[in-house]
């Protein structure tokens, strides 16, 4: 089925979870309330109570050396240039669905998944746009070893980005940073490779009954750590290499989602969510959750920054 960019952005989630409203933000307008976010019933590593970075410092010489091949240049240390011709509008055709999907398409808890896309993909733009950017290399923190951060609303994620200089991604560069100029499905091409990104971790239910803390607070709070230990399933920053874009951007695709600003819209719609995370959803470049408010917070929502290259 041909799906055009802008049809990939969604209200809803498939997976109907507990998405929380930060009591600290105000806004004229009620939270949504719900929210996207899966676990496994895998062992969890530990959870992100246990760490709590208060900055977006990058990884280490050593570690950096063990990075994927990118461009640097005008960028600061962390960071990875993407530069070229971006099309706004693009089809893909899957040409196979994940079985789940095709036996239980329309179901709530059923997330619509691709397993292979027709090669190529088509730019139905009229014209290109010429990005230039630099983004960092591993989701927040971006020090190799951490768990990414979580439990953070878009309001707090473009803080923490400013607070370093930086700032949220647009949507268009997420995309871009992800797919490139042949607008690949996913950051490793037409091929969904569960083996290569923190994907499709069996889905578990979270408990409804409490709300969790936010990231800063939830290590002192008893319900916060011990329901993030049974739900995470992060990955730490670096503890793989093989979910790489071609711009070299590590875990674009799973692991956590990542907050991004959508242009053109005002508080409190300025926020999206993309790219997926370690449950069974899509996990793809294009689509874009717009459901959740800025305030909205959730424990599979984290981000990475962005900055003008120089």
């Amino acid at each position: 089925m041909l799906r055009p960019a802008h049809a990939l952005r969604t209200l809803a989630p498939a997976l109907l979870l507990v998405w929380l409203t930060a009591p600290s933000c105000k806004s004229s307008r009620a939270s949504d309330g719900a929210a996207t976010a899966t676990a496994s019933t895998a062992p969890a590593p530990a959870p992100a109570a246990s760490l709590t970075p208060d900055a977006g410092e990058p990884a280490d010489a050593a570690a950096a050396d063990l990075a994927p091949p990118a461009r640097t240049e005008g960028c600061e240390a962390g960071m990875v240039r993407v530069e070229g011709d971006y099309c706004p509008a693009v089809m893909q055709d899957c040409v196979e669905h994940h079985p789940e999907y095709k036996s239980r398409k329309g179901e709530k808890t059923v997330s619509e998944r691709c397993m292979k896309y027709k090669q190529p993909s088509t730019c139905v733009s009229k014209e290109r746009k010429r990005l230039s950017f630099c983004v960092d290399r591993y989701e927040w923190p971006n020090r190799v070893g951490e768990l990414p951060r979580v439990l953070t609303s878009w309001l707090e994620a473009k803080a923490l980005c400013e607070k370093a200089g930086k700032r949220l991604c647009t949507e268009d560069e997420f995309n871009f940073a992800c797919e490139g100029p042949e607008m690949l499905p996913y950051a490793t091409g037409y091929v969904r490779e569960q083996a290569k990104c923190n994907i499709d971790k069996p889905y578990v239910q979270p408990d409804q009954s409490r709300q969790m803390a936010t990231y800063d607070k939830c290590p002192d709070n008893e319900f916060c750590r011990s329901e993030m230990k049974r739900l995470d399933q992060r990955h730490a920053i670096g503890a793989k290499h093989s979910c790489v874009s071609w711009a070299g951007v590590v875990d674009i695709n799973g692991n956590v989602n990542e907050w991004v600003e959508i242009p053109g819209e005002k508080h409190p719609n300025r926020s999206g969510l993309k790219g997926g995370w370690w449950g069974p959803v899509r996990s793809r470049c294009r689509p874009t959750v717009t459901f959740h408010k800025e305030f909205d917070y959730g424990y599979e929502a984290g981000f990475r920054c962005c900055k003008d290259a120089t």
